[in-house]
């Protein structure tokens, strides 16, 4: 439901425009150095303001409230809050009965008859990432000791792959009041061979479950990805090259069998248009029982892809954290 993880356990709460929203961390070890400042790094690069985010201002000010003391982890649950303050609640009374078409007003409507909160898409926001980037940047801090880098980038944005075509797509977005969305790739460097727990919860199933929480989320490929269906297998194989496992080749993405390899994982996932557009639209009205005239109302991102990497970058933390705590308990050979 909420919560996630085995050894490395996140649990999110909060809606967007309730007054706050976090997340509680479990099985943070012990003596970890770690403040309120070591977070805002990655906090800042989720943050709006750049073309194409949405106008919405929030301080994005994390509070640990549990976990830490004397400037280290205890080992107790980690819990990370942040306050509310820029909504404009009244933005969304008309999609109580006009469900926006793409987003998850309808199907939160009837799963929940009516109870969930619905300002500013409530649970479903894109707010709650907020507590996502909190806890991955803890399980960076974490994986540091295992030599762990992970980075994100975005690699293409409305069907453009260069600087000035993706700045060219969201601008015509903008003008055309309506979004587009992108494509962002991941790579996790110096994660160690061995880590994966097949069947079910191999590195490529962990990774995905983690990667599909993300609100926007619609596909998710490792290496070569569905390329590899176009390819044979004397093209798609990796020549090992090396006792330490490394290869010449990377289109298995860092991962064979469902464990990691030895060498980069590299995955991609593909980010929906947002489904808030100013752009006028039909969907049904309740209120009438009719199809009808919807135009949004509020402040929403053209482009949720531009602010999208660090999320992807924090849940891959996450997992690849929970990996190295379940591979640290593994008893000695």
């Amino acid at each position: 439901m909420n919560s996630f993880g085995r050894r490395y356990r996140v649990s999110i709460f909060g809606e967007s425009h309730g007054e706050l929203v976090g997340i509680v961390v479990d099985g943070v070890p012990a003596g970890v150095a770690l403040s309120a400042d070591d977070l805002k790094e990655d906090l800042a690069r989720r943050k709006a303001g750049a073309k194409g985010t949405t106008a919405r201002k929030e301080a994005d000010e994390p509070m640990i409230v549990s976990g830490v003391f004397g400037g280290r982890t205890t080992g107790a649950p980690l819990t990370v809050v942040f306050r509310n303050s820029d909504t404009r609640s009244g933005d969304y009374a008309d999609l109580v009965a006009q469900p926006r078409p793409g987003h998850a007003d309808f199907v939160a409507r009837e799963k929940w008859h009516g109870w969930n909160d619905y300002r500013g898409g409530g649970h479903f926001s894109g707010r709650i990432t907020l507590g996502i980037v909190a806890a991955g940047a803890i399980a960076k801090r974490v994986l540091e000791r295992e030599g762990v880098q992970i980075e994100a980038r975005i690699t293409e944005i409305g069907g453009a792959s260069d600087a000035a075509g993706m700045e060219a797509a969201v601008e015509q977005a903008i003008a055309d009041q309506d979004s587009v969305g992108g494509v962002v790739e991941c790579t996790a460097d110096g994660v160690p061979v061995g880590w994966g727990e097949p069947f079910f919860d191999s590195v490529e199933a962990v990774l995905s479950h983690a990667m599909f929480s993300i609100p926007a989320v619609k596909g998710v490929e490792f290496g070569a990805g569905f390329e590899a269906a176009r390819m044979r297998g004397s093209e798609h194989n990796d020549p090992i090259a090396a006792a330490d496992g490394t290869t010449r080749t990377n289109h298995a993405g860092g991962i064979n069998g469902g464990i990691s390899n030895g060498n980069p994982i590299v995955f991609r996932v593909a980010v929906k248009p947002t489904a808030s557009i100013s752009r006028p639209q039909e969907t049904f009205n309740f209120a009438t029982g009719e199809v009808d005239r919807l135009v949004v109302r509020g402040r929403h991102d053209a482009c949720i892809a531009l602010r999208v990497p660090v999320i992807v970058e924090a849940m891959t933390a996450i997992v690849l954290c929970d990996f190295a705590l379940l591979a640290a308990a593994e008893p000695a050979k």
